[in-house]
Protein backbone atom coordinates (compact mmCIF):
# COMPACT_ATOMS: atom_id res chain seq x y z
CA UNK A 1 0.00 0.00 0.00
CA UNK A 2 1.16 3.42 -1.00
CA UNK A 3 0.28 6.75 0.48
CA UNK A 4 0.91 8.46 -2.68
CA UNK A 5 -1.81 6.60 -4.83
CA UNK A 6 -5.28 7.52 -5.25
CA UNK A 7 -7.70 5.44 -7.16
CA UNK A 8 -10.39 6.28 -9.15
CA UNK A 9 -12.89 3.32 -9.98
CA UNK A 10 -15.46 3.59 -12.81
CA UNK A 11 -18.60 1.92 -11.64
CA UNK A 12 -21.65 4.23 -12.77
CA UNK A 13 -22.82 2.31 -15.86
CA UNK A 14 -26.15 -0.05 -15.85
CA UNK A 15 -24.50 -2.85 -18.04
CA UNK A 16 -27.61 -3.08 -20.58
CA UNK A 17 -25.99 -6.27 -22.02
CA UNK A 18 -26.67 -8.04 -18.78
CA UNK A 19 -29.81 -7.97 -19.30
CA UNK A 20 -30.80 -7.00 -15.59
CA UNK A 21 -32.64 -4.69 -13.67
CA UNK A 22 -29.59 -4.05 -11.49
CA UNK A 23 -26.03 -1.91 -11.93
CA UNK A 24 -23.61 -4.43 -13.99
CA UNK A 25 -20.84 -3.40 -10.44
CA UNK A 26 -23.83 -4.98 -8.15
CA UNK A 27 -23.57 -8.90 -9.64
CA UNK A 28 -21.47 -11.43 -8.11
CA UNK A 29 -18.83 -13.94 -9.24
CA UNK A 30 -16.56 -15.71 -6.79
CA UNK A 31 -18.71 -15.03 -4.15
CA UNK A 32 -18.73 -11.02 -4.04
CA UNK A 33 -19.90 -8.08 -5.99
CA UNK A 34 -17.59 -7.13 -9.17
CA UNK A 35 -17.38 -3.88 -7.37
CA UNK A 36 -16.06 -5.63 -4.27
CA UNK A 37 -13.21 -7.12 -6.28
CA UNK A 38 -11.84 -4.10 -7.94
CA UNK A 39 -11.76 -2.54 -4.60
CA UNK A 40 -9.99 -5.17 -2.51
CA UNK A 41 -7.71 -5.64 -5.52
CA UNK A 42 -6.74 -1.59 -5.18
CA UNK A 43 -6.12 -1.50 -1.16
CA UNK A 44 -2.76 -3.79 -2.12
CA UNK A 45 -2.02 -0.30 -3.74
CA UNK A 46 -3.57 2.53 -1.80
CA UNK A 47 -5.30 3.08 1.60
CA UNK A 48 -9.67 3.03 1.24
CA UNK A 49 -9.68 6.53 2.11
CA UNK A 50 -7.87 7.29 -1.18
CA UNK A 51 -10.20 5.26 -3.46
CA UNK A 52 -13.19 6.86 -5.11
CA UNK A 53 -15.58 5.20 -7.00
CA UNK A 54 -17.88 6.77 -9.47
CA UNK A 55 -21.20 5.45 -9.15
CA UNK A 56 -24.62 6.26 -11.41
CA UNK A 57 -27.17 4.06 -11.83
CA UNK A 58 -28.77 2.37 -8.72
CA UNK A 59 -26.08 4.61 -6.82
CA UNK A 60 -27.64 4.31 -3.43
CA UNK A 61 -27.74 0.08 -3.79
CA UNK A 62 -23.67 0.23 -4.94
CA UNK A 63 -22.85 2.25 -1.95
CA UNK A 64 -24.90 0.18 0.07
CA UNK A 65 -22.76 -2.89 -1.43
CA UNK A 66 -19.45 -1.81 -0.64
CA UNK A 67 -17.89 -3.80 2.90
CA UNK A 68 -14.87 -2.07 3.15
CA UNK A 69 -15.17 0.96 5.41
CA UNK A 70 -13.22 4.93 4.50
CA UNK A 71 -14.10 4.40 0.23
CA UNK A 72 -15.24 7.47 -1.06
CA UNK A 73 -18.07 7.86 -3.83
CA UNK A 74 -18.58 10.40 -6.55
CA UNK A 75 -21.93 10.09 -8.37
CA UNK A 76 -21.96 10.57 -11.98
CA UNK A 77 -26.10 11.90 -12.29
CA UNK A 78 -25.27 11.76 -16.17
CA UNK A 79 -23.27 9.11 -18.28
CA UNK A 80 -21.22 11.22 -20.68
CA UNK A 81 -18.50 9.54 -20.85
CA UNK A 82 -14.93 7.87 -18.77
CA UNK A 83 -13.61 11.03 -19.39
CA UNK A 84 -16.76 12.92 -17.47
CA UNK A 85 -16.40 10.39 -14.87
CA UNK A 86 -13.25 11.84 -14.06
CA UNK A 87 -14.51 15.43 -13.80
CA UNK A 88 -17.16 14.49 -11.12
CA UNK A 89 -14.69 12.27 -9.11
CA UNK A 90 -11.95 15.57 -8.74
CA UNK A 91 -13.97 17.02 -5.97
CA UNK A 92 -13.63 13.83 -4.34
CA UNK A 93 -10.00 13.07 -4.68
CA UNK A 94 -8.05 13.30 -0.98
CA UNK A 95 -5.30 14.41 -3.22
CA UNK A 96 -4.19 15.47 -6.78
CA UNK A 97 -0.31 14.53 -6.50
CA UNK A 98 1.12 11.60 -6.77
CA UNK A 99 -0.18 9.12 -8.96
CA UNK A 100 -3.48 8.09 -10.02
CA UNK A 101 -4.57 5.00 -10.58
CA UNK A 102 -7.83 4.56 -13.09
CA UNK A 103 -9.85 1.07 -12.88
CA UNK A 104 -13.16 -0.47 -14.14
CA UNK A 105 -15.43 -1.51 -11.55
CA UNK A 106 -16.65 -4.48 -13.54
CA UNK A 107 -13.23 -6.23 -14.22
CA UNK A 108 -12.58 -8.27 -11.13
CA UNK A 109 -10.38 -10.44 -12.37
CA UNK A 110 -7.19 -7.86 -11.95
CA UNK A 111 -4.47 -9.36 -9.77
CA UNK A 112 -3.20 -6.89 -7.04
CA UNK A 113 0.32 -7.78 -8.34
CA UNK A 114 -0.51 -6.52 -11.63
CA UNK A 115 -1.65 -2.98 -10.15
CA UNK A 116 1.54 -3.19 -7.67
CA UNK A 117 3.54 -3.30 -11.27
CA UNK A 118 1.43 -1.06 -13.20
CA UNK A 119 2.38 1.71 -10.46
CA UNK A 120 6.47 0.88 -10.39
CA UNK A 121 5.70 1.74 -13.87
CA UNK A 122 4.10 4.49 -14.29
CA UNK A 123 5.86 6.33 -11.87
CA UNK A 124 8.87 6.01 -14.06
CA UNK A 125 10.49 10.00 -14.45
CA UNK A 126 9.59 12.15 -17.23
CA UNK A 127 6.02 10.11 -17.94
CA UNK A 128 2.55 11.10 -17.68
CA UNK A 129 2.16 7.52 -16.54
CA UNK A 130 1.19 4.58 -18.61
CA UNK A 131 -1.49 2.15 -19.18
CA UNK A 132 -2.29 -1.43 -19.01
CA UNK A 133 -2.33 -2.98 -22.90
CA UNK A 134 -2.68 -6.65 -23.82
CA UNK A 135 -2.76 -8.49 -27.52
CA UNK A 136 -6.02 -9.97 -28.08
CA UNK A 137 -6.74 -12.89 -29.79
CA UNK A 138 -9.60 -11.14 -31.40
CA UNK A 139 -9.68 -7.22 -30.78
CA UNK A 140 -12.32 -6.20 -32.42
CA UNK A 141 -14.29 -3.73 -30.50
CA UNK A 142 -11.52 -2.52 -28.55
CA UNK A 143 -9.15 0.86 -28.90
CA UNK A 144 -5.94 -0.24 -30.68
CA UNK A 145 -2.65 0.88 -29.19
CA UNK A 146 -0.58 2.88 -31.37
CA UNK A 147 3.02 3.28 -30.68
CA UNK A 148 5.88 5.39 -31.79
CA UNK A 149 9.32 5.32 -32.37
CA UNK A 150 10.11 5.15 -28.59
CA UNK A 151 7.95 2.10 -28.06
CA UNK A 152 5.89 4.97 -26.21
CA UNK A 153 2.03 5.40 -27.05
CA UNK A 154 1.43 7.81 -30.13
CA UNK A 155 -2.43 7.59 -29.39
CA UNK A 156 -5.57 4.73 -29.06
CA UNK A 157 -7.07 4.92 -32.11
CA UNK A 158 -11.44 3.63 -31.54
CA UNK A 159 -12.30 0.68 -33.58
CA UNK A 160 -14.92 3.21 -35.65
CA UNK A 161 -12.09 5.97 -36.86
CA UNK A 162 -9.15 3.35 -37.47
CA UNK A 163 -7.43 2.58 -40.64
CA UNK A 164 -7.49 -0.76 -41.99
CA UNK A 165 -3.45 -1.10 -41.23
CA UNK A 166 -4.52 0.31 -37.85
CA UNK A 167 -7.38 -2.91 -37.53
CA UNK A 168 -4.83 -5.36 -38.12
CA UNK A 169 -3.12 -4.29 -34.77
CA UNK A 170 -3.65 -6.41 -31.77
CA UNK A 171 -2.50 -4.64 -29.14
CA UNK A 172 -5.38 -2.90 -27.20
CA UNK A 173 -6.43 -0.45 -25.03
CA UNK A 174 -8.06 -2.56 -21.28
CA UNK A 175 -9.38 0.67 -20.01
CA UNK A 176 -6.48 0.63 -16.55
CA UNK A 177 -4.77 3.55 -16.18
CA UNK A 178 -2.02 4.88 -13.73
CA UNK A 179 -1.28 8.68 -14.59
CA UNK A 180 1.23 10.70 -12.96
CA UNK A 181 -1.83 13.23 -10.82
CA UNK A 182 -0.54 16.84 -11.16
CA UNK A 183 -0.60 16.84 -14.95
CA UNK A 184 -3.56 14.81 -15.47
CA UNK A 185 -5.68 16.66 -13.38
CA UNK A 186 -4.38 20.49 -14.82
CA UNK A 187 -5.09 19.10 -18.27
CA UNK A 188 -8.29 17.03 -17.64
CA UNK A 189 -10.37 19.27 -18.91
CA UNK A 190 -9.04 19.99 -22.40
CA UNK A 191 -11.15 16.89 -23.14
CA UNK A 192 -14.16 17.78 -25.21
CA UNK A 193 -17.14 15.76 -26.56
CA UNK A 194 -15.59 15.79 -30.43
CA UNK A 195 -17.12 12.10 -31.00
CA UNK A 196 -20.10 11.06 -32.37
CA UNK A 197 -21.26 10.12 -29.57
CA UNK A 198 -20.79 13.54 -27.77
CA UNK A 199 -18.52 11.80 -24.94
CA UNK A 200 -15.59 12.66 -22.84
CA UNK A 201 -13.60 9.95 -23.56
CA UNK A 202 -10.89 9.28 -21.12
CA UNK A 203 -8.59 7.73 -23.66
CA UNK A 204 -8.26 11.57 -24.82
CA UNK A 205 -5.93 12.12 -22.33
CA UNK A 206 -2.84 10.02 -23.75
CA UNK A 207 -2.78 12.73 -26.56
CA UNK A 208 -3.22 15.58 -24.73
CA UNK A 209 -0.39 14.80 -22.22
CA UNK A 210 1.93 13.93 -25.01
CA UNK A 211 1.06 17.60 -26.35
CA UNK A 212 1.98 18.99 -23.04
CA UNK A 213 5.81 16.77 -23.14
CA UNK A 214 3.86 13.51 -20.70
CA UNK A 215 4.63 10.52 -22.78
CA UNK A 216 2.43 7.81 -21.73
CA UNK A 217 3.99 4.23 -21.86
CA UNK A 218 2.01 1.00 -22.59
CA UNK A 219 2.74 -1.98 -19.46
CA UNK A 220 1.55 -5.09 -21.70
CA UNK A 221 -0.05 -7.63 -19.81
CA UNK A 222 -0.08 -11.30 -21.51
CA UNK A 223 -2.53 -13.10 -19.83
CA UNK A 224 -5.88 -10.82 -21.86
CA UNK A 225 -7.95 -13.11 -19.06
CA UNK A 226 -7.05 -10.82 -15.95
CA UNK A 227 -7.93 -7.96 -18.26
CA UNK A 228 -11.70 -9.21 -18.81
CA UNK A 229 -14.62 -6.52 -18.20
CA UNK A 230 -17.77 -7.97 -17.63
CA UNK A 231 -20.65 -7.27 -20.36
CA UNK A 232 -22.65 -10.69 -20.73
CA UNK A 233 -23.88 -13.41 -18.05
CA UNK A 234 -21.62 -15.92 -19.95
CA UNK A 235 -18.31 -13.31 -19.11
CA UNK A 236 -19.85 -13.41 -15.36
CA UNK A 237 -20.00 -17.08 -15.38
CA UNK A 238 -16.27 -17.52 -16.85
CA UNK A 239 -15.01 -14.47 -14.11
CA UNK A 240 -16.82 -16.71 -11.20
CA UNK A 241 -14.77 -19.69 -12.79
CA UNK A 242 -11.41 -17.60 -12.40
CA UNK A 243 -12.32 -16.31 -9.32
CA UNK A 244 -13.39 -19.91 -7.32
CA UNK A 245 -9.82 -21.73 -9.15
CA UNK A 246 -7.63 -18.91 -8.12
CA UNK A 247 -9.50 -19.45 -4.72
CA UNK A 248 -8.75 -22.99 -4.70
CA UNK A 249 -5.07 -22.65 -5.57
CA UNK A 250 -4.94 -20.16 -2.95
CA UNK A 251 -6.00 -22.70 -0.25
CA UNK A 252 -4.26 -25.66 -1.27
CA UNK A 253 -0.83 -23.56 -1.63
CA UNK A 254 -1.52 -22.72 2.25
CA UNK A 255 -1.87 -26.22 3.30
CA UNK A 256 -5.36 -27.59 2.79
CA UNK A 257 -6.36 -30.46 0.56
CA UNK A 258 -9.18 -30.30 -1.59
CA UNK A 259 -10.32 -33.39 -3.15
CA UNK A 260 -11.63 -32.92 -7.01
CA UNK A 261 -10.94 -29.01 -6.69
CA UNK A 262 -12.99 -28.71 -9.88
CA UNK A 263 -15.60 -29.28 -8.32
CA UNK A 264 -15.91 -27.07 -4.99
CA UNK A 265 -17.29 -23.67 -4.68
CA UNK A 266 -15.45 -21.76 -2.04
CA UNK A 267 -16.07 -17.64 -1.65
CA UNK A 268 -13.17 -15.27 -1.66
CA UNK A 269 -13.72 -15.06 2.00
CA UNK A 270 -13.67 -17.94 3.38
CA UNK A 271 -10.69 -18.81 5.55
CA UNK A 272 -9.97 -22.42 5.99
CA UNK A 273 -6.81 -24.03 8.29
CA UNK A 274 -3.79 -25.77 7.81
CA UNK A 275 -4.45 -29.83 7.43
CA UNK A 276 -8.18 -29.39 6.74
CA UNK A 277 -9.47 -31.68 3.88
CA UNK A 278 -12.55 -30.52 1.90
CA UNK A 279 -14.11 -33.01 -0.17
CA UNK A 280 -15.68 -33.55 -3.44
CA UNK A 281 -18.67 -31.01 -4.57
CA UNK A 282 -18.27 -28.66 -1.01
CA UNK A 283 -19.49 -24.87 -1.16
CA UNK A 284 -18.27 -22.85 1.44
CA UNK A 285 -19.70 -19.37 1.19
CA UNK A 286 -20.08 -16.45 2.88
CA UNK A 287 -17.30 -15.75 5.76
CA UNK A 288 -16.65 -19.23 6.80
CA UNK A 289 -14.32 -20.21 8.82
CA UNK A 290 -12.85 -23.54 9.23
CA UNK A 291 -9.77 -24.37 11.59
CA UNK A 292 -6.79 -26.72 11.33
CA UNK A 293 -7.73 -30.32 10.87
CA UNK A 294 -11.22 -30.32 9.98
CA UNK A 295 -12.87 -32.63 7.26
CA UNK A 296 -15.81 -31.17 5.20
CA UNK A 297 -17.73 -33.73 3.41
CA UNK A 298 -18.85 -34.09 -0.16
CA UNK A 299 -21.69 -32.23 -0.93
CA UNK A 300 -21.80 -29.95 2.52
CA UNK A 301 -23.03 -26.32 2.32
CA UNK A 302 -21.70 -23.99 4.81
CA UNK A 303 -22.32 -20.05 4.56
CA UNK A 304 -20.74 -18.26 7.45
CA UNK A 305 -20.46 -20.41 9.53
CA UNK A 306 -17.81 -20.60 11.91
CA UNK A 307 -15.70 -24.11 12.39
CA UNK A 308 -13.27 -25.08 15.05
CA UNK A 309 -10.53 -27.01 14.65
CA UNK A 310 -10.92 -31.33 14.17
CA UNK A 311 -14.02 -30.86 13.37
CA UNK A 312 -15.58 -33.51 11.24
CA UNK A 313 -18.45 -32.32 9.06
CA UNK A 314 -19.98 -35.59 7.54
CA UNK A 315 -21.27 -35.15 3.85
CA UNK A 316 -24.29 -33.08 2.96
CA UNK A 317 -24.41 -31.06 5.57
CA UNK A 318 -25.83 -27.86 5.61
CA UNK A 319 -25.38 -25.26 7.81
CA UNK A 320 -25.58 -21.04 7.82
CA UNK A 321 -24.78 -18.41 10.53
CA UNK A 322 -23.76 -21.57 12.88
CA UNK A 323 -21.12 -22.34 15.15
CA UNK A 324 -19.24 -25.64 15.43
CA UNK A 325 -16.25 -26.13 18.92
CA UNK A 326 -13.45 -28.47 18.36
CA UNK A 327 -13.79 -31.81 18.10
CA UNK A 328 -17.52 -32.44 16.94
CA UNK A 329 -19.07 -34.20 14.46
CA UNK A 330 -22.18 -32.81 12.77
CA UNK A 331 -24.11 -35.48 10.15
CA UNK A 332 -24.65 -37.03 7.75
CA UNK A 333 -27.59 -35.05 6.24
CA UNK A 334 -27.74 -32.27 9.09
CA UNK A 335 -28.89 -29.19 8.95
CA UNK A 336 -27.59 -26.03 11.35
CA UNK A 337 -29.47 -22.54 11.22
CA UNK A 338 -30.10 -19.08 12.66
CA UNK A 339 -27.18 -19.06 15.08
CA UNK A 340 -26.80 -22.66 16.21
CA UNK A 341 -24.28 -23.49 18.31
CA UNK A 342 -22.85 -26.82 18.79
CA UNK A 343 -20.51 -27.46 21.51
CA UNK A 344 -16.96 -29.19 22.16
CA UNK A 345 -16.83 -32.66 21.32
CA UNK A 346 -20.74 -32.75 20.41
CA UNK A 347 -22.26 -35.43 18.18
CA UNK A 348 -25.28 -34.09 15.90
CA UNK A 349 -26.19 -37.40 13.62
CA UNK A 350 -28.16 -37.83 10.44
CA UNK A 351 -31.41 -35.82 10.08
CA UNK A 352 -30.49 -33.69 13.18
CA UNK A 353 -32.02 -29.97 12.94
CA UNK A 354 -31.16 -27.20 15.06
CA UNK A 355 -32.46 -23.84 15.30
CA UNK A 356 -31.05 -21.22 17.20
CA UNK A 357 -30.35 -23.69 18.92
CA UNK A 358 -27.24 -24.29 21.88
CA UNK A 359 -26.05 -27.79 22.39
CA UNK A 360 -23.48 -27.95 25.03
CA UNK A 361 -20.06 -29.53 25.20
CA UNK A 362 -20.36 -33.62 24.65
CA UNK A 363 -24.53 -33.82 24.56
CA UNK A 364 -25.28 -35.91 21.52
CA UNK A 365 -27.98 -35.74 19.39
CA UNK A 366 -27.37 -38.53 17.09
CA UNK A 367 -30.67 -39.49 14.71
CA UNK A 368 -33.73 -37.88 13.37
CA UNK A 369 -34.88 -34.73 15.88
CA UNK A 370 -35.48 -31.26 15.20
CA UNK A 371 -34.51 -29.06 18.30
CA UNK A 372 -35.47 -25.23 18.37
CA UNK A 373 -35.47 -22.61 20.28
CA UNK A 374 -33.38 -24.91 22.77
CA UNK A 375 -30.45 -24.24 25.07
CA UNK A 376 -29.67 -27.87 26.14
CA UNK A 377 -26.46 -28.56 28.61
CA UNK A 378 -23.04 -30.64 28.94
CA UNK A 379 -23.07 -34.41 28.70
CA UNK A 380 -26.94 -34.65 27.64
CA UNK A 381 -28.50 -37.19 25.21
CA UNK A 382 -31.40 -36.29 23.11
CA UNK A 383 -32.80 -40.07 21.50
CA UNK A 384 -33.92 -40.01 18.06
CA UNK A 385 -37.18 -38.41 17.34
CA UNK A 386 -37.20 -36.04 19.81
CA UNK A 387 -39.17 -32.72 18.52
CA UNK A 388 -38.77 -29.48 20.86
CA UNK A 389 -42.95 -27.94 19.98
CA UNK A 390 -41.79 -24.04 20.25
CA UNK A 391 -44.08 -22.60 18.34
CA UNK A 392 -47.58 -22.05 19.67
CA UNK A 393 -49.11 -20.18 16.72
CA UNK A 394 -48.13 -16.84 17.49
CA UNK A 395 -45.44 -17.16 19.77
CA UNK A 396 -41.78 -18.97 19.39
CA UNK A 397 -41.23 -20.71 23.33
CA UNK A 398 -37.66 -21.70 24.84
CA UNK A 399 -37.11 -24.92 25.74
CA UNK A 400 -34.39 -25.87 28.56
CA UNK A 401 -32.48 -28.93 29.21
CA UNK A 402 -30.06 -29.24 31.71
CA UNK A 403 -26.41 -30.89 32.10
CA UNK A 404 -26.70 -34.95 31.89
CA UNK A 405 -30.21 -35.33 30.90
CA UNK A 406 -31.61 -37.74 28.97
CA UNK A 407 -34.65 -37.50 26.42
CA UNK A 408 -35.95 -40.70 25.50
CA UNK A 409 -37.13 -41.41 22.19
CA UNK A 410 -39.68 -40.17 20.14
CA UNK A 411 -40.29 -37.58 23.25
CA UNK A 412 -42.05 -34.33 22.18
CA UNK A 413 -41.27 -31.79 24.82
CA UNK A 414 -44.08 -28.68 24.60
CA UNK A 415 -42.51 -25.06 25.13
CA UNK A 416 -41.86 -23.44 27.33
CA UNK A 417 -40.31 -25.96 29.12
CA UNK A 418 -37.40 -26.63 31.34
CA UNK A 419 -35.96 -30.17 31.82
CA UNK A 420 -33.66 -30.03 35.02
CA UNK A 421 -30.35 -31.59 35.48
CA UNK A 422 -30.11 -35.24 35.61
CA UNK A 423 -33.86 -35.83 34.43
CA UNK A 424 -35.31 -38.82 32.39
CA UNK A 425 -37.91 -38.33 30.17
CA UNK A 426 -39.51 -41.91 28.97
CA UNK A 427 -39.44 -42.67 25.60
CA UNK A 428 -42.57 -41.74 23.64
CA UNK A 429 -43.64 -39.30 26.13
CA UNK A 430 -44.90 -35.84 25.27
CA UNK A 431 -43.76 -33.33 28.13
CA UNK A 432 -45.76 -30.25 28.73
CA UNK A 433 -44.93 -29.45 32.42
CA UNK A 434 -41.47 -28.82 34.01
CA UNK A 435 -38.97 -31.75 34.81
CA UNK A 436 -37.63 -31.71 38.15
CA UNK A 437 -33.42 -32.43 38.43
CA UNK A 438 -33.15 -36.19 38.32
CA UNK A 439 -36.51 -37.14 38.48
CA UNK A 440 -38.10 -39.03 35.80
CA UNK A 441 -40.95 -38.04 33.53
CA UNK A 442 -43.35 -40.53 31.74
CA UNK A 443 -46.17 -38.74 29.67
CA UNK A 444 -48.29 -41.14 27.63
CA UNK A 445 -51.26 -43.82 28.13
CA UNK A 446 -50.86 -46.95 29.63
CA UNK A 447 -50.45 -49.96 27.83
CA UNK A 448 -53.68 -51.73 26.88
CA UNK A 449 -53.35 -55.41 25.70
CA UNK A 450 -56.42 -57.60 24.07
CA UNK A 451 -55.76 -61.24 24.41
CA UNK A 452 -57.09 -63.03 21.15
CA UNK A 453 -58.06 -60.09 19.38
CA UNK A 454 -55.40 -60.24 16.18
CA UNK A 455 -56.44 -63.75 15.70
CA UNK A 456 -60.38 -63.42 16.17
CA UNK A 457 -60.07 -60.46 13.76
CA UNK A 458 -58.37 -62.61 10.91
CA UNK A 459 -61.05 -65.56 11.20
CA UNK A 460 -63.79 -62.98 10.86
CA UNK A 461 -62.43 -61.22 7.96
CA UNK A 462 -61.71 -65.28 6.55
CA UNK A 463 -65.78 -66.00 7.02
CA UNK A 464 -66.47 -62.85 4.93
CA UNK A 465 -64.36 -63.52 1.83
Amino acid sequence: MRQNVAVVILAAGLGTRMKSGKAKVLHEAGGDTLLNHVIRAALHVAPAENIVAVIGHQAEQVRASVKTAGIRFAEQREQKGTGHALLCAQAEMPTLAGQLLILNGDGPLLRPDTLRALVDAGGAENTGGALVTTEAADPTGYGRILRDEQGMIAAIREQKSASREELAVREINTGVYCFAAEPFWKHLEEVQPNNAAKEYYLTDMVEILRRHGYAVAPFLVADETELLGINTRVELAFADKVLRARKANELMLSGVTIEQPETVVIDVDVEVGQDSLIEASVQLRGKTKIGTGCRIGAGSILRDCEIAAEVTIQPYVVAEDSRVARQASVGPFARLRMHAEAGEDTRIGNFVELKKTTLGAHSKAQHLAYLGDATIGEGANIGAGTITCNYDGQTKHQTHIGDGAFVGSNSTLVAPLRVEKGAYVGAGSVITKNVKEDALAIGRAFQVEKEGWAKRRREQRGKKS
